[in-house]
């Protein structure tokens, strides 16, 4: 899969959940691309964040990715 298919799974795969849950694991989406190393998929992630298409979600211990704008979590960060 080339880098650009593979930029386009993720934000599929973002999109179709969008109405249960906006946040991910990184596990999710090693699972999502199963046949891409671990290193080339944070890549990825780490380039649609750049982009400002997904965003990083912290909680102290985990870090989980999402749609920029998408979220609870979000709307409430907005008026800080």
């Amino acid at each position: 899969m080339e880098k650009a298919e593979a930029k386009q799974a993720i934000l599929d795969f973002l999109e179709s959940k969008k109405g249960s849950k906006t946040k991910f694991y990184f596990n999710d989406f090693t699972k999502l691309l199963p046949d891409m190393k671990s290193r080339e998929v944070k890549k990825l992630l780490t380039e649609l964040v750049n982009e400002g298409k997904l965003e990083f979600w912290s909680s102290g211990s985990t870090t989980m990715y999402g749609l920029a704008g998408a979220g609870k979590q979000h709307a409430t960060e907005e008026g800080e």
